[in-house]
């Protein structure tokens, strides 16, 4: 058969696309050539992180040190040759080039001398880890202004002697016309570029922690991140997009941990209106059961009367979204409808309980979860003052452009919460609208709702229906990025019986550390495509007790949950302050982190994190590109390529003269 009876209309449609770009047998084999060669170097660093709840100080510090690979490259070349208070001094430079740059020249007696020294060793330090990367990549990589100049540096060969005054007078040149603070900082963000070729977020950027804003600005800017939506993001998703029951719900947590400086300054969303109603509404009324964690508790009591309000508010729009979501399987929970008035007690697990807190001054018993006239129009100010935020919708456009509910990259599958399963170790199947969902095909469906909610048409029963699924994936019974039987909040607030407060783990949990854990984890990822000895699941969401002696590493070691308590508000919990994960061409490394304490001091003391390394999988040999998802696209474009040469050799296409 010849070439052009192989070849379909729409094959032959694809060529002639193809050989715009390649328009002669020489082109389109020298880029086959290239791809060939790329698929033979190592594969690329991957930096997997999770649950950050805003601590944007330390999640600034482990991505600059990429969890510490780059204090390892350091002390791999310079450990016998350079002290270890230099050794420390350079690592704090490339984690914070402009902030230390000015603290280390104050220091020397000869600053010519030091500009020399440490532009070579970041030259040095730059080839290295540069090494698996190809020469166009790199330059790619390089900053236009000075790119012909750190190119030359990068592929200098120093041992060549009559090369040697050349390169001497480029670092002469540099420090003689004042320029030597700029090179300086360009290859210490060039080492940070080249460390780590993508970055894994796995979910839970939002709330705790002070300034998820600021985490989510550097975000925009990494060369490469993907996101897994947590149940904290989600939430977040749903009040961009106008929706009050999440609007409401971030709120509450935002003021019951006193993060108003994300929500004010960081976002410009004004509570003005807010703070207004809640002083005459509960002005008089005993507000200590609201009061925030930490943080300046100066203005403690004007905080926690709006933690109040929007309670008691965040309960009735509760009410009207169970009420008209009987799919969600959520009714019981509808707890304004739920309380006794006269008797002060509600009803919660079949049996009643007396209120903490009887004091319900805008909640008519007769239709509880109707809003007063002042609470609708609080309400609007705050769905207008979210839908406004500019800085607020370029993060949740960023989130939905970078973010899906799960994903599978190079033999890994990253979620967040859990596979909901039943207590026999079956994918647990949920109905939505009369046709159900387990295992992928649930977290497919999640995926598609959570889109609906943001960009479906303005004023559409889409967009409400996707904006309720996304309040539901934050605390539904049996959402894949929740995971627990319900959200408690009521029960903690109303409720002194703490029985009540339990929220209940999904029987995945169980599976994943029960003696048939590694025959779950495998069923997972064969559910989701993916097979054999190196892959593995990444999770987040719940922080393991490392204190209590509990090991992230589960499944039979085919799951790694990565959540150590990242926020300051886990680590008494934890014991520690986070767990990250670094996949290199020879396997996966778990990092244990303990607690960071500023920035400030970081670039003071030279004080990094102290982590902990443990080496969980060993490839039985060095993974090359070929063998990652991009190798399988590389590869099939070789493929069209060779289709393309075909093409030309047989007449069916002309080569550009």
């Amino acid at each position: 058969m010849n070439t052009q009876q192989a070849l379909t209309d729409e094959q032959l449609r694809y060529l002639r696309l193809l050989a715009e770009k390649y328009p002669t047998v020489a082109a389109a084999s020298s880029e086959i050539i290239r791809i060939e060669a790329l698929l033979r170097l190592p594969k690329g660093t991957e930096h997997f992180m999770s649950d950050l709840h805003g601590e944007h100080e330390a999640f600034l510090h482990i991505l600059n040190s990429a969890s510490g690979v780059i204090r390892e490259k350091i002390d791999q070349l310079f450990a016998d040759t350079v002290p270890a208070r230099e050794r420390a001094d350079l690592a704090t430079l490339i984690y914070y080039p402009e902030q230390k740059l000015p603290e280390l020249k104050a220091r020397q007696e000869d600053l010519n001398q030091w500009y020399a020294t440490t532009l070579l060793r970041l030259v040095e330090l730059c080839r290295l880890v540069s090494s698996k990367h190809t020469r166009s990549h790199v330059r790619k990589c390089l900053p236009e202004s000075c790119a012909h100049i750190l190119d030359e540096l990068l592929h200098a060969h120093f041992e060549d002697h009559d090369k040697q005054l050349y390169y001497r007078e480029i670092i002469q040149s540099i420090i003689r016309y004042d320029r030597a603070d700029a090179y300086i900082t360009r290859f210490c963000q060039l080492i940070k570029r080249l460390a780590v070729d993508r970055l894994h977020i796995v979910g839970d950027l939002f709330d705790r922690g002070p300034r998820p804003d600021l985490i989510l600005d550097e975000l925009m800017e990494y060369h490469d991140v993907d996101i897994q939506w947590g149940n904290h993001d989600v939430v977040w998703m749903g009040a961009a997009a106008g929706s009050p029951i999440c609007i409401l719900t971030v709120l509450k947590t935002t003021l019951s941990y006193n993060n108003l400086e994300m929500l004010e300054t960081g976002y410009g969303i004004s509570l003005r209106t807010l703070d207004q109603m809640a002083e005459r509404v509960y002005g008089g009324s005993d507000v200590t059961l609201w009061r925030p964690h930490g943080g300046n508790q100066g203005r403690w009591e004007e905080i926690a009367r709006m933690h109040k309000a929007v309670t008691i508010l965040m309960c009735k729009v509760e009410a009207q979204v169970i009420t008209r979501n009987p799919d969600f399987q959520m009714q019981g929970r509808d707890y304004l409808n739920q309380i006794d008035y006269e008797n002060g007690t509600v009803l919660c697990g079949g049996k009643r309980y007396p209120l903490r807190d009887t004091d319900f001054p805008t909640v008519d018993p007769a239709c509880p979860s109707a809003l007063t006239g002042e609470e609708q129009e609080v309400l609007n100010d705050l769905v207008r003052g979210f839908r406004q935020s500019e800085k607020l919708q370029r993060h949740i456009r960023f989130l939905y452009a970078q973010g899906t509910v799960y994903s599978c990259c190079n033999g890994n599958l990253l979620y967040h919460g859990a596979v909901p399963m039943t207590e026999e170790g079956e994918f647990a199947a949920e109905a939505f609208k009369g046709q159900s969902y387990s295992g992928r095909a649930l977290f497919d469906y999640c995926d598609r709702r959570c889109r609906q909610g943001y960009f479906a048409p303005e004023g559409s029963p889409e967009r409400q229906a996707g904006q309720d699924f996304l309040w539901y994936l934050w605390c539904g019974p049996l959402s894949p990025i929740f995971g627990r039987s319900a959200m408690t909040t009521f029960e903690r607030l109303y409720i002194a019986d703490k029985s009540t407060h339990a929220e209940v783990k999904n029987p995945y949990y169980s599976h994943i550390n029960s003696p048939h854990a590694a025959e779950v984890a495998e069923r997972i990822l064969q559910e989701f495509g993916l097979t054999g000895p190196g892959c593995h699941i990444i999770n987040g969401h719940v922080p393991v007790r490392a204190i209590e002696g509990e090991s992230p590493i589960k499944g039979g070691g085919k799951l790694i949950v990565i959540d150590g308590g990242f926020c300051r508000a886990y680590h008494s919990k934890t014991g520690i302050a986070g767990y990250t994960l670094i996949s290199n061409s020879r396997g996966l490394t778990l990092r244990t982190h303990q607690p960071f304490e500023s920035t400030e001091k970081a670039i003071r003391d030279d004080e990094d994190i102290d982590s902990q390394s443990e080496h969980i999988y060993t490839a039985p040999q060095r993974v090359l590109v070929r063998q990652t998802d991009e190798g399988v696209q590389e590869s099939a474009r070789i493929a069209d390529l060779e289709r393309l040469v075909q093409a030309y050799q047989s007449g069916l296409l002309h080569e550009a003269s």
